[in-house]
């Protein structure tokens, strides 16, 4: 329905963006059953964690999903390119930005409810707090895989989660400093995925 309604209301950013929640929403769904068949069919019991570590893996997802959800928000208004510079932003650490327009959340594209357009202000606070929550996430999904050392059972989870963590940094500076290169820009949308894939594969392989 709302593949649909991507095309009928031309490219509304809030529909555009609950498109792509769903569509991860449903990968993670899938994880589960496809976990617990694998486990299955080996003859293994979800490994045991400690209650703190289920409880940062859920955490963790959490954060992340809300990360898809901004860089949804980022992708759909096309914002990408409001910042080309990194670390900085236009030069600046905290460049100028228009939050109220920037998460006027049910709004045609380019545009305000009022018909007026979207000041390149609110561009610039929309791809800025992707960016900042970016720092965030990783920090909390590199802590996370440090602590999956303690699970032995879930090594190739924790390889995976570490690899496409630094996969996520460098696509998403490549997206940035390259001008949104199609291989970067898909690449990094896939990896996001992915790393809900492998935390959602984490939390199903794994039991108090």
């Amino acid at each position: 329905a709302f593949g649909a309604l991507t095309v009928t209301e031309k490219l509304f950013p809030a529909i555009v963006t609950l498109h792509l929640l769903g569509g991860t929403v449903l990968l993670a769904l899938l994880c589960v059953p496809a976990v617990a068949h694998g486990l299955a069919v080996r003859g293994q019991a979800p490994e045991p964690l400690a209650p703190w570590l289920r409880h940062a893996l859920a955490a963790g997802l959490v954060l992340l999903t809300a990360q898809v959800a901004l860089g949804g928000w980022v992708s759909t208004n096309y914002a990408v390119l409001a910042c080309t510079t990194f670390p900085t932003c236009q030069g600046s650490w905290w460049p100028s930005m228009n939050f109220a327009q920037a998460f006027e959340i049910w709004r045609p594209l380019g545009l305000l409810q009022d018909g007026s357009h979207l000041d390149f202000e609110a561009l610039t606070a929309i791809h800025y707090m992707h960016r900042l929550a970016a720092y965030v996430v990783v920090l909390a999904l590199a802590a996370l895989a440090l602590a999956l050392h303690r699970a032995q059972a879930l090594a190739r989870q924790r390889r995976w989660l570490a690899g496409l963590l630094l996969l996520q940094v460098l696509t998403g500076v490549s997206n940035v400093v390259f001008d949104w290169p199609l291989l970067a820009a898909v690449l990094h949308t896939g990896g996001a995925a992915a790393l809900v894939g492998v935390l959602v594969w984490s939390l199903a392989a794994s039991s108090t």
